[in-house]
């Protein structure tokens, strides 16, 4: 689309040059002061690439939020800087910065058309009559919305609503987009087809977007990257299947998605691997995350599709009673009690032939790989 994409050629595999488009050093917020000081940022510091589609994800109260408002201009750090493009745009108030927000209220005006809408940032900058002309047309058939140009705002669905204010954010053409939950008013399966919506938007322009969001399959469905926060900091930073499959620690292995886990003891470390003691008694031999430090006591996490179930329960790593099975249509959850009263979910996909026919009541094994198993900095 002419003027509208900023992404350049993409150079040879491997010659890759990555350009930090949006970063924070070291920014902290306080809210309020004394003894009613609320720390909502804690020293945070992350880079943003240029064109990707990162994600910040967590909890309410983590600091997503505020760390979005930083960037927009609505609100200033109060320690660490905000910089663009190796710019320090920190003191800058928003109107100044190349960057717009769409919120989770998309403050649309209903008294205006579509095309009005989309324009009338445009107008307020004093660009062209012919220039907003070709950029509202561009934008309507960005979002697919031609036919929809003359219709109310008031008038449509809350899908396209959403679309009119992506269009209009987009239309300046901002260095950065930002989105603070813009999906969360939207029913599950509209909100569905807009996550498949936005991913191709920020393909096809190019522009960095930042995404809000406390719904972890949303954030691993839409994002190149993602950052889960909690308590003002970030704890991981790292692609969807990194963080779903390494998680770094026991909280965003707990809130990415279901984990079983599972207490042991460290028995031997070597180079990059070390051998750990099950429950079971049985040892198994697992890889070293990087910076781990070892221990004896450690806590392991091994996720539910990760994991089989067998009939003989000398061949698991783990074993015990089947106490409930659930089914979710694409897949099978197996609820095994173990010795030490914890809890085990396997989950197997339903292919159309049966599971094992596994009953509750059962003893059974549970069978992972050593890659399956993740070793947790508590």
């Amino acid at each position: 689309m002419e003027g509208l994409s900023h992404k350049a050629e993409s150079p040879p595999r491997g010659q890759e040059a990555a350009v930090t488009a949006v970063e924070a050093r070291g920014v902290t917020k306080v809210f309020g002061g004394g003894n009613d000081a609320v720390i909502a940022l804690d020293a945070v510091s992350i880079a943003i690439r240029e064109n990707e589609f990162f994600t910040l994800l967590g909890p309410s109260g983590c600091g997503k939020t505020t760390l979005l408002r930083l960037i927009a201009g609505f609100d200033h750090p109060t320690g660490g800087n905000i910089v663009l493009y190796g710019e320090d745009i920190s003191p800058l108030p928003p109107y100044k910065r190349p960057v717009n927000t769409v919120f989770q209220n998309y403050a649309l005006f209903p008294h205006m058309t579509v095309a009005e809408n989309i324009g009338f940032g445009l107008s307020m900058l004093g660009r062209p009559k012919a220039e907003i002309d070709d950029t509202v047309d561009a934008m309507l058939r960005l979002v697919r919305m031609e036919e929809l140009k003359n219709r109310r705002t008031s008038q449509i669905s809350g899908g396209q609503q959403q679309r009119v204010a992506l269009a209009r954010a987009l239309a300046p053409r901002p260095k950065v987009l930002l989105l603070d939950e813009p999906l969360s008013a939207l029913d599950f399966k509209l909100r569905k087809e807009m996550q498949i919506e936005l991913k191709r938007l920020q393909h096809e322009t190019g522009i960095t977007f930042i995404f809000v969001t406390h719904d972890q399959e949303e954030a691993l469905t839409m994002s190149d990257r993602l950052a889960v926060m909690s308590q003002g900091r970030i704890l991981q930073v790292g692609s969807p299947r990194e963080i779903y499959d390494h998680p770094a620690d026991h909280f965003v292995a707990d809130f990415i998605g279901e984990t079983n886990f599972i207490d042991a003891e460290i028995q031997q470390v070597e180079a990059d691997a070390v051998t750990i003691r099950l429950p079971s008694e049985k040892t198994v031999r697992t890889p070293l995350p990087e910076d781990f430090q070892p221990r004896k006591q450690v806590s392991l996490a091994v996720r539910p599709e990760h994991a089989d179930l067998t009939r003989q329960p000398a061949e698991g790593q783990l074993s015990g009673t089947l106490e409930n099975v659930v089914y979710f249509g694409t897949g099978t959850n197996y609820f095994v009690r173990l010795p030490d009263g914890s809890e085990f979910v396997v989950r197997v996909a339903n292919r159309g032939e049966g599971n094992g026919d596994y009953r509750v009541g059962d003893e059974l094994g549970i069978a992972f790989s050593a890659n399956a198993i993740q070793l947790l900095r508590d």
